[in-house]
C-alpha cells in the first residue's frame, strides 16, 4: 500500500497545481467567513453548517452530530481500494481578537487563534477537489472534529464509531504553524506532541497570626517546598535522555500579609514523549506530596487527570508525509524533521487506533507582521498556505492508494 522508505515523489504541475491554485480565492473567502463566526469546543454548530452546506452542493455523502457537532464526508473514488482518513479540528478559543482586519472575530471574546478555521478551509478544499477528481482506488473519509482546544472531541468520535463504515484504515492531519515559515513542512516519524495531562493540589495547613508561627503549619511554606520538589522529577527520575516537563501554572494562598494562610492550591501541567511515561507522573508527584505534607504536619487533596496522549507518528506514512511534502516545497530544505513540541493534541487518538502522520504546515510570514503565535490575541496566518495544505493532502491521497 504504502512503502517504508518513499522517494520523492515527482511534481505534477500539469494536473494538481494548477487546479488547487484556482481555488485559492475560494479557499481565502471560506477561511475569513469561519474566522468571523468562531465557537468553542461542542458548540460549533454554524461551523458544522457551513460545512454540510458545501458538502450538500458537491454531493459528497456525509453523516453529522458525530460526537455533538462532529461531520464526517465519504469520497469514493472510481475504483475500490483502502479506505484512508483525514482529519480536521474547528473549534476556537476563548480570546478577544485584537486583528485590525475585515475578517475579525465577531463573536465576543471567541477567537480563531490556532488555524481551526484553515484546517476546515483545507479539508473543505480537498473534499471538493476529490470530489471533481475521483480517478483513484479507494475511499477517502474526512473527519471535522470538534473541541480538540478541550475537552477532546477525538476520542468521542471515535467511540460514535467515525472510523468505522467503511473502516479507516490509517488516517493523516496537519497543523497550520506559525513555529515554522510559509514554504516548509515538518514531518517526524515517532513523537511529534507530547502529552497533556494536568494537576491541582491543595495543602491544608493551620491559619495564624503572621508574627506567631509557632502556632501554625504554614500552608504556603508547605506548598513552596511541593513545587521545589516536583521539579526534582523531571532532573532526577527521568531517563535524560528523553523529555518531559512538569510546570506548575498557578499558586493561589492568603489574602492578608499578616495572616498565614490555613490553605495554598496549585496546579499545573505535566507534558512528555514516551508513552512509557503514562501511567509514572501521577503517583510519582503524589509521593512527594505526601512526603511534604507529612514532614510538616499537614494534609494534602490531590487531583491529576490525562488529557491527551503524546501524539505518535508511523514510520511508513510519515516516509510517504515526507515524500509528498519534497514534492510539495520542491526543496530539501522545506522539510523540517526536528520540529517536534511540549504542545498537546487528540490527534494521539486517532492515531492510538490506526497507523497515521501529523504534522505542521509552515503558516508565518514575518514580512506581513503574520507571525504572531498560537493563542496571542493577533495571531493570524499567511494565507497562501491554505493551497499548499490542500495539494498536501490531495498528493498523500494519490500517493497512499498507488496513483
Amino acid at each position: 500500500m504504502f512503502a517504508t522508505t518513499a522517494p520523492p515523489l515527482p511534481v505534477n504541475r500539469d494536473r494538481i497545481r494548477p487546479a488547487i491554485q484556482a481555488l485559492q480565492d475560494q479557499l481565502v473567502t471560506w477561511r475569513r467567513g469561519l474566522h468571523q463566526r468562531p465557537e468553542l469546543g461542542f458548540k460549533e454548530w454554524l461551523t458544522a453548517d457551513f460545512i454540510c452546506e458545501k458538502l450538500d452542493e458537491w454531493g459528497i455523502d456525509h453523516q453529522r452530530h458525530i460526537a455533538q457537532t462532529g461531520v464526517a464526508a465519504v469520497i469514493e473514488g472510481s475504483r475500490p481500494g483502502p479506505v484512508l482518513g483525514i482529519r480536521a479540528d474547528m473549534d476556537a478559543l476563548p480570546i478577544q481578537e485584537e486583528n485590525q482586519v475585515p475578517y475579525c472575530s465577531q463573536h465576543d471574546g471567541v477567537m480563531h487563534a490556532c488555524g481551526h478555521d484553515g484546517h476546515v478551509a483545507i479539508a473543505l478544499g480537498t473534499a471538493y477537489y476529490l470530489s471533481t477528481h475521483r480517478d483513484f482506488a479507494g475511499t477517502v473519509k474526512i473527519v471535522f472534529q470538534p473541541a480538540e482546544e478541550g475537552p477532546g472531541g477525538a476520542k468521542p468520535m471515535i467511540e460514535a464509531g467515525v472510523l468505522k463504515n467503511p473502516d479507516v484504515e490509517a488516517m493523516i492531519g496537519l497543523h497550520l504553524w506559525n513555529n515554522l515559515p510559509l514554504g516548509t513542512v515538518g514531518v517526524r516519524t515517532g513523537a511529534l506532541m507530547a502529552a497533556s495531562e494536568f494537576f491541582t493540589c491543595t495543602v491544608q495547613g493551620k491559619g495564624g497570626h503572621g508574627a506567631l508561627p509557632h502556632q501554625t503549619v504554614d500552608s504556603i511554606v508547605v506548598g513552596a517546598q511541593i513545587v521545589n520538589a516536583l521539579q526534582t522529577i523531571v532532573a532526577r527520575n527521568i531517563d535524560p535522555t528523553k523529555s518531559a516537563v512538569v510546570t506548575v501554572g498557578q499558586f493561589h494562598a492568603g489574602k492578608a500579609q499578616n495572616v498565614i494562610a490555613d490553605t495554598a492550591t496549585f496546579g499545573g501541567t505535566v507534558r512528555y514523549f514516551d508513552p512509557a511515561y503514562a501511567d509514572y507522573f501521577a503517583p510519582r508527584m503524589e509521593q512527594i506530596i505526601a512526603g511534604v505534607c507529612q514532614a510538616h504536619g499537614a494534609s494534602y487533596s490531590f487531583n491529576y487527570r490525562a488529557l491527551y496522549p503524546p501524539v505518535i507518528n508511523d514510520a511508513g506514512i510519515a516516509d510517504l508525509v515526507r515524500s509528498v511534502a519534497l514534492a510539495v516545497v520542491e526543496t530539501p530544505a522545506g522539510v523540517v524533521p526536528d520540529c517536534h513540541t511540549m504542545g498537546g493534541e487528540d490527534m494521539a487518538f486517532f492515531l492510538q487506533e490506526v497507523p497515521g502522520c501529523y504534522f505542521f504546515l509552515g503558516s508565518a510570514n514575518a514580512d506581513k507582521a503574520l507571525a504572531y503565535p498560537h493563542h496571542h490575541p493577533r495571531f493570524d496566518f499567511d494565507e497562501t498556505a491554505l493551497g499548499l495544505g490542500v495539494e498536501m493532502f490531495v498528493r498523500c491521497v494519490e500517493a497512499y492508494f498507488g496513483e
